[in-house]
């Protein structure tokens, strides 16, 4: 089968092409990723050795370059990565947002309708339902919960969730779209608070932890991530929505605690700094549907933020050229050499 993974130069979408390549050797894989600041091809280079991996740079929201890929390959699924995801750019800027998250969404599902693509799975968030308060740990976000997003990037994801529902509807179009817990691991672009907290903490800088430090996220290995979509795409109902969490939901102030404690660094390196607009407080969702599938998560937050500190610890290369903007260079060699227009 022939698997187009979009967003795949990504920190989810790479992991996952690894995870295929694995699990599914007699598989295509093609990848295709626009290699925005958030791209990175170094993220790719097992898979790039692999014959049967296939990388191609192009947009999702561009409908020429979209068509004549579809048109070169039979897709049998398309799992759909592409994303703006940060949600501080999004509050400086949302145009981008609306047109990656929205119209490129839109772009493929029709893309799919028209080349009878069997099966399409959207990553969404945990964010399109808002918040909660910080003293409510009783109420969990489920899958039919009223999306009520905060940011310009979240509120872009839940269109993006209505737009699958709806080409599921009248189009017949076989999709499933999972909405997943703030993801950790390797990779993740250092704007995150995870690798800021390390890159940072590794050079003895402040680490800048938002308002008081209370809001409280649940945390998701992103091995975790990649089989709970595997088990979708195997197992999910057509038009469902999947949540996918860890059930460990852990405040920020305990968090970068937690990964200086691993670092042996003092906690006097978090600084406060003034508070994100519309910061959400607390999330914490229930993964009963997707656990009567099938999936556990098999990394507890401990272990898995012990095997991340190290992992960037072991590849501080691969962090200085993503600090430094180094890794652009390559990116430019491939988007002129694997251009889709």
């Amino acid at each position: 089968m022939e698997i187009l993974i979009t967003g795949g130069a990504g920190f989810i979408g790479s992991h996952f092409a690894d995870y295929m390549l694995r699990s599914y050797p007699n598989d295509r894989i093609v990848c295709l990723d626009k290699l925005t600041y958030a791209g990175n091809m170094h993220n790719l280079e097992g898979a790039l050795e692999n014959k049967n991996f296939t990388f191609v740079c192009g947009d999702i929201a561009d409908e020429g370059a979209v068509e004549k890929l579809f048109c070169s390959h039979s897709f049998g699924m398309v799992i759909n990565f592409a994303a703006e995801s940060h949600v501080d750019r999004s509050i400086a800027d949302a145009a981008p947002f609306i047109r990656t998250n929205v119209a490129g969404v839109q772009t493929l599902l029709s893309a799919c309708v028209r080349h009878n693509v069997a099966r399409f799975h959207h990553i969404s968030t945990d964010e399109v339902y808002g918040d909660m308060p910080f003293d409510d740990e009783v109420t969990k976000f489920g899958e039919n919960s009223p999306l009520r997003p905060s940011s310009p990037y979240a509120a872009s994801k839940a269109a993006a969730d209505l737009l699958v529902g709806a080409y599921c509807r009248t189009y017949g179009l076989f999709a499933t779209l999972s909405r997943c817990a703030n993801n950790y691991g390797g990779r993740q672009f250092p704007e995150k608070l995870i690798p800021v907290c390390i890159s940072r903490a590794l050079n003895n800088l402040p680490v800048p932890v938002y308002g008081s430090g209370q809001n409280v996220r649940e945390w998701l290995d992103v091995y975790d991530h990649c089989r709970a979509i595997d088990l979708i795409l195997q197992k999910g109902t057509a038009g469902q929505v999947y949540n996918v969490g860890s059930g460990e939901c852990l405040s920020n102030n305990a968090l970068v605690g937690d990964i200086l404690g691993i670092l042996g660094k003092s906690r006097s390196l978090i600084e406060y700094v003034p508070d994100r607009m519309g910061h959400d407080r607390r999330y914490c969702t229930d993964s009963s549907m997707l656990r009567a599938l099938g999936w556990r998560p098999q990394v507890t937050l401990a272990q898995g933020l012990a095997r991340t500190v190290r992992w960037y610890v072991e590849n501080k290369r691969w962090l200085e050229c993503v600090l430094s903007g180094e890794y652009l260079k390559n990116n430019a060699h491939y988007a002129a050499t694997n251009s889709i227009k």
